[in-house]
């Protein structure tokens, strides 16, 4: 299968701030690739650049066969991208604002009105589509804006923090849309900080963190990389975290973490090893408050692999 975007050391730098720090990433047509990391990781920095809005210092990128510098005002025609925020007119209604993208693509009038409906009709958005965008909820503008970036059904499209601000019941309703079109053959690339997101959506994932490539695989692979699973527990006598780190030492799948009262414990064995380590801190007396076995999460991947925790870096300009 080919590639549908291929990336090969980007570099971009603002002033003296290192957002692109020699990416490397491969997209075959037809798959989700998922670009997961915290704010300011690099993510809209890679879109930006593989959507043309700016120009790396260093590196090459094609998309759909495009150089991405050279050949831009070709590519442009090929993508589609829909940004962290809804880029809607709200004075329009729903349908004149897809109706202007597909003039904008120089679809023609009757075929921009066409495709505008068509729209409107596969993102449920029938009813509201001749009502000014201002009336909108926000799941409803994230929607629309998904819609205008489809307008010229282009064959690779970037999705940038898709579901960022919505409620959970929007939230699924865009992955299920987003899930419709992967299946109808659109290579899509999507920028995320939730790894729920990336599990649901992606064929791969590429964890980003200060402007590099520092994981790449299935969620499966990347959690299998921080251990499987997690037993949680809270102590509820802070003078006993020691005394119960060193109880479920013998029973730890790797380096125990404590955090305040919480102990956290690398885990292999399922419920058997819950079992267990509240088997021997019963016998040590030593009381829980709380306790919980779970997968690993977003903070758990980049706390093994960076050292840190996937906090916000907000001085990165373009996140």
């Amino acid at each position: 299968m080919a590639d549908a975007i291929v990336v090969e050391g980007l570099c971009k730098r603002f002033g003296q701030f290192i957002a692109l720090d020699g990416i490397d990433l491969r997209v075959e047509e037809g798959t989700v690739t998922a670009l997961l990391g915290p704010n300011g990781a690099g993510k809209t920095t890679t879109v930006r650049v593989l959507t043309t809005l700016l120009a790396p210092d260093s590196g090459r990128a094609e998309v759909a066969g495009f150089d991405v510098v050279s050949q831009a005002a070709e590519l442009r025609a090929h993508i589609g991208a829909s940004g962290q925020y809804a880029a809607v007119d709200e004075y329009l209604t729903g349908f004149e604002n897809l109706d202007m993208v597909g003039r904008l693509y120089h679809l023609g009038a009757k075929r921009s009105r066409e495709r505008a409906r068509e729209l409107l009709e596969q993102f449920d958005l029938v009813d509201a589509g001749d009502r000014p965008v201002k009336g909108y909820s926000g799941g409803m503008r994230r929607r629309l804006d998904l819609a205008g970036a489809l307008v010229a059904e282009p064959p690779v499209l970037f999705l940038d923090e898709p579901t960022t601000g919505l409620d959970p019941r929007a939230r699924l309703g865009l992955w299920d849309i987003i899930e419709q079109l992967v299946a109808r053959g659109t290579t899509l690339l999507l920028t995320t900080q939730y790894m729920e997101e990336a599990e649901r959506l992606a064929d791969r994932i590429a964890v980003i963190d200060r402007g590099a490539v520092i994981a790449r695989g299935t969620a499966d692979e990347l959690k299998s990389l921080v251990g499987g699973e997690r037993l949680e527990l809270v102590v509820s006598d802070d003078t006993q975290l020691g005394d119960a780190v060193a109880e479920l030492t013998p029973l730890a799948a790797g380096d125990i973490r404590v955090e305040s009262t919480r102990v956290i414990v690398p885990a292999s064995g399922g419920t058997e090893m819950l079992v267990a380590a509240l088997g021997r801190l019963t016998e040590a007396g030593i009381g829980v408050t709380d306790v919980t076995l779970r997968r690993p999460t977003l903070d758990d991947v980049f706390l093994t692999l960076t050292g840190h925790e996937a906090e916000e870096r907000m001085e990165d300009p373009v996140s």
